[in-house]
């Protein structure tokens, strides 16, 4: 039996991304540093759509602490991954995403792994509390909600 965890029935928000061609490494698939910026896309267009996350002027911001990705299946151009986001874990300060990369109509993901944010004050860049309007956005994400 499949945990559901596992598939892409576990993950609440999905952003489709078409690969490139230059993701493409000699061997003919996706580059493994090109998986982390997948991760950091559907991460940052969540925060910045669903929970108003300004990127440019906004005093708090989300510092990478943690990063990890598990390899299962390869991808190449030209695809379109469908890349899937939930919250492991929600703290006062921090928050472990969980990403899962799709190909389309796949139950099973082409890679896992998981990234972890500290929002900071952008100017002294010590850590603080998760903003109201972001706090309320990731706690749709939560696993088990």
């Amino acid at each position: 039996m499949t945990n559901i965890l596992n598939t892409r029935a576990g993950y609440k928000h999905f952003l489709a991304v078409p690969t490139r061609w230059l993701d493409n490494d000699c061997y003919g698939h996706v580059n493994n540093v090109v998986y982390y910026a997948y991760f950091d896309t559907v991460i940052n267009e969540y925060l910045i759509r669903e929970g108003g996350l300004d990127i440019h002027d906004g005093a708090v911001i989300g510092v990478a602490v943690e990063t990890f990705c598990r390899f299962h299946r390869s991808l190449s151009f030209p695809e379109v991954v469908d890349v899937g986001l939930r919250v492991g874990h929600l703290g006062n300060s921090s928050v472990r995403y969980e990403i899962g990369l799709f190909r389309k109509d796949e139950a099973k993901p082409a890679a896992t792994g998981h990234f972890v944010h500290v929002f900071v004050e952008r100017a002294s860049q010590k850590p603080v509390a998760i903003p109201p309007a972001l706090r309320t956005c990731l706690e749709r994400l939560v696993i088990g909600r």
